[in-house]
């Protein structure tokens, strides 16, 4: 049995016993509470993610139905690793995220936009280069432009960001601009967007950050 939100069950092929069941991708909990009642009845359970299942994923969703449900609590649980799209799109551009860098969330649906905007900042303050996930969505028009507003306010205008849409697809793209050259439209749910530290430069068509500090 398989758990996942519908375009992933779409690429699961159908094959004897198998039973698919898609969901909505705002119904994390429910659909980890459900796979956990199906486990416990005997059944092998598998909950999609795209990438890593750890990095803005569903194991974190499962452990902490797990958590609310302790009669669940006895399952075999195991997390599988996977490619998370921040290192996907990295080896694609080059090695942006050679050295010291963070992972930020951009969407304020389980956490306050100041929270994030805090964290923002003082990642920009430490030169951390950053990977940013769902930068931008039909509901999020704007914020995105108000990163980039954040961004361009703590960092210097030749800093170079990536924009990494369907990583690891046919539709594979990659934009390498600088921070001053950055629109918000350049980004949307399917973009993983890679800033550099300070460091940061290209070398023929790549970027890389270098692994040392001077």
């Amino acid at each position: 049995m398989w758990w996942a939100i519908s375009p992933y069950v779409a690429r699961v092929a159908p094959r004897a016993g198998l039973t698919l069941h898609p969901s909505d991708n705002r119904v994390e909990l429910d659909r980890a509470s459900h796979a956990l009642q199906m486990a416990a009845e005997g059944r092998r359970v598998v909950v999609v993610s795209s990438g890593d299942p750890g990095v803005f994923a569903m194991a974190s969703a499962v452990f902490e139905a797990l958590e609310a449900l302790p009669q669940y609590q006895g399952l075999d649980i195991r997390v599988l690793p996977g490619i998370t799209a921040m290192l996907a799109a990295a080896a694609a551009a080059g090695a942006p995220l050679g050295h010291d860098f963070c992972c930020i969330n951009l969407s304020d649906n389980l956490k306050p936009f100041a929270v994030l905007e805090h964290r923002l900042r003082l990642a920009a303050q430490a030169d951390f280069a950053m990977a940013f996930y769902n930068p931008r969505s039909a509901s999020r028009p704007h914020q995105f432009a108000r990163v980039l507003e954040i961004l361009r306010e703590e960092c210097e205008p030749e800093r170079l960001i990536t924009f990494a849409r369907a990583v690891s697809t046919p539709e594979q793209r990659l934009l390498t601009v600088t921070l001053a050259e950055a629109t918000p439209e350049m980004a949307d749910m399917r973009t993983v967007v890679l800033l550099g530290n300070s460091a940061t430069r290209r070398v023929a068509d790549h970027v890389y950050t270098p692994r040392s500090v001077p």
